[in-house]
């Protein structure tokens, strides 16, 4: 379990972040339009538990649909390196390919989520 912080960043290393990961990790793959594309495998954290320590300014935001997700892109090097989630918009979810030497293959496979039928597409809610 890791519980201290860790350091993230974009390919051209103009975006840093810094997450601090109480839980370690919760790796996870969505099939969203959006999701399937990047192909990113990604965990999450509170809003407090990640800090942009350089380079906010480079940062883009991209939103779709309902536009409650807001993802992130290095505008430099067009690096996804976080998105403020749609399901939880109290968590940020980071791209953990963005963490220097990190290994899914380390870990257990990702839970795959099923965006692509989202619960708050559904016409109950």
């Amino acid at each position: 379990m890791i519980d201290h912080k860790i350091k993230a960043s974009c390919h051209c290393g103009a975006v840093e972040l810094e997450l601090f990961l109480p839980n370690g990790f919760d790796l996870r793959r969505c099939n969203c339009s959006i999701c399937i594309r990047k192909g990113a495998i990604v965990s999450s954290v509170l809003f407090d538990d990640l800090k942009i320590s350089k380079g906010a300014d480079l940062l883009k935001l991209y939103q779709f649909n309902t536009k409650t997700a807001k993802h992130y892109f290095c505008s430099i090097c067009g690096i996804y390196t976080h998105h403020q989630r749609r399901s939880n918009p109290n968590e940020y979810s980071f791209n953990t390919g963005c963490i220097e030497g990190f290994k899914a293959e380390d870990y257990a496979d990702p839970y795959l989520i099923d965006g692509i039928n989202h619960i708050k597409d559904r016409k109950e809610h």
